[in-house]
């Protein structure tokens, strides 16, 4: 019996998914923010990088989220992963970001922003610069300075690997110890500007830690692991949150370089993060919203032409093994794929990026019918994904998409 493939026409009338990228929830794909207010409430303009991997800009983005404070987005390539746009360099000649123009003054460094927004509007909670903030801003440093030196560097020996290691879980224990002074699951009495501060590196850890080094900060860590609980019930961070996935492989080109120990652990993690399976994994845990699939649908069916163009695989070739993979998500049904389909499927599968692309858990139903589709094909890859840039995730290949549109 033939299973039934689905055209393009008949793939997207299964999705109606949208949201309002203006007033609605936290989104990447937003380049005005109003809650509800007129633009010319705005007073902000966030410059921040095109593919939502910044943790510096994750951390201005997650702060005016939270504030509510109309403002704009300007989408800026950083230089791990394409060519920086020379109008972004006439405005800051450094190309760094994040950068804020706040009532027609530009501000760099993320902290400097973060102060200049607290005094332009007001503090999420507390001030950075308030006595009981200078704490734990130092903490949160500590533990940044403890990851990099056990993630960033070749360990000589299993020996200095524990040692890392050992100084890493050190600093964890202060922060759980921090944690656990307040009755809330955040660092002060409620959610609060030091959250922020703390959010983008450790849910970068999270990542890493798990892939390079098979530690689970928030499997054994019970305050951390509260403390994500109680961010993933904010709308506000779960529209900034990546995955596993796009973290682990964004992280080597701006880290300089991220080693495994090639422990039993963290190579079985390596292998559930690239090959599944991905709703196993611990960077979300918040119920799965019943637009998932109905979300990567649309995303898919959007970019199709561009994520066609780009495979490694034949055109032709590359659509038809797209819609037996959406056919599979959609319907549960396993089309027959094209040859050739495992390589251009694998090279999708790897390069969906939450949440530029779409969020966790569509990304998640997404990457597991690329893979069973791929895997009916064969068992062959796209390669390795590039450590030393990323340039395979140039945004100027999709950038005549985005206009159009």
């Amino acid at each position: 019996m033939t299973t039934a493939l689905l055209s393009w026409t008949e793939l997207e009338q299964l999705t109606d998914f949208e949201i309002d990228t203006v007033n609605g929830p936290a989104n990447s794909r937003s380049r005005l923010r109003l809650f509800g207010q007129p633009e010319s409430s705005v007073r902000v303009t966030l410059y921040r990088d095109n593919h939502a991997w910044c943790p510096y800009c994750q951390k201005i983005w997650l702060w005016l989220e939270e504030q509510r404070i109309p403002y704009r987005i300007e989408k800026v390539t950083m230089f791990c992963y394409g060519e920086k746009e020379r109008w972004y360099k006439r405005i800051v000649p450094s190309g760094m970001l994040p950068a804020v123009e706040l009532d027609g003054k530009l501000i760099t460094e993320s902290d400097e922003i973060l102060i200049a927004l607290e005094r332009a509007f007001s503090p999420l909670r507390v001030s950075l610069t308030e006595s009981k903030a200078m704490p734990l801003r130092q903490l949160e440093r500590m533990l940044f300075r403890a990851w990099c030196s056990w993630l960033c560097y070749p360990s000589r020996s299993q020996q200095q690997d524990r040692r890392d290691r050992a100084q890493f879980v050190e600093v964890v224990e202060a922060v759980e110890a921090a944690l656990a002074r307040t009755p809330s699951p955040y660092f002060l009495d409620d959610f609060s500007a030091i959250d922020v501060i703390f959010t983008p590196y450790v849910e970068r850890m999270n990542a890493s830690l798990y892939y390079y080094k098979g530690y689970s900060l928030r499997e054994e860590n019970p305050r951390f692991s509260a403390w994500f609980d109680a961010m993933e019930t904010r709308e506000t961070y779960r529209g900034t949150q990546s995955d596993f996935h796009t973290h682990v492989h964004d992280l080597p080109p701006q880290m300089g370089g991220c080693y495994s120990n090639k422990t039993s652990e963290a190579l079985a993690n390596q292998a559930r993060v690239d090959g599944g399976d991905w709703f196993g994994l611990p960077d979300v845990k918040y119920p799965e919203p019943e637009t998932a699939r109905a979300e990567a649908l649309q995303r898919v069916c959007k970019h199709r032409e561009n994520i066609i163009r780009i495979n490694p695989i034949a055109n032709e070739s590359m659509s038809l093994a797209l819609r037996c993979a959406l056919t599979h998500m959609m319907t549960g049904e396993m089309p027959t794929p094209p040859a050739g389909a495992d390589v251009g499927l694998r090279y999708l599968r790897d390069r969906v990026n939450v949440p530029r692309d779409m969020s966790i858990y569509a990304a998640k139903h997404l990457r597991a019918s690329l893979e069973a589709v791929a895997a009916m094909a064969g068992d062959r890859s796209a390669g390795e994904i590039p450590v030393r840039h990323r340039r395979d995730q140039d945004p100027k290949n999709f950038a005549m998409a985005a206009s159009a549109r």
